[in-house]
């Protein structure tokens, strides 16, 4: 999950799994598999990397698990 701002300055979490798309038109719009969409105060480059670093953060904790299995 990542925090992201609607317009109004409200402040909600997106699951970084749901996304599908991110554009920039000129506001951010973030389009879920549900087609639901958000248009959130961060740009698209800002959304695309808290996506790129949940993606991290899920691998490192997947790839320390399995480390410590094989212990």
């Amino acid at each position: 999950m990542f925090v992201v701002t609607r317009l109004n300055g409200t402040i909600f979490y997106l699951n970084a799994e749901l996304v599908q798309s991110v554009e920039q038109t000129p506001d951010t719009v973030i389009t879920l598999v549900s087609e639901k969409k958000y248009v959130v105060r961060e740009s698209a480059q800002q959304v695309v990397d808290e996506i790129v670093a949940y993606q991290q953060r899920k691998r490192q904790a997947y790839l320390a698990s399995t480390t410590e299995e094989a212990s």
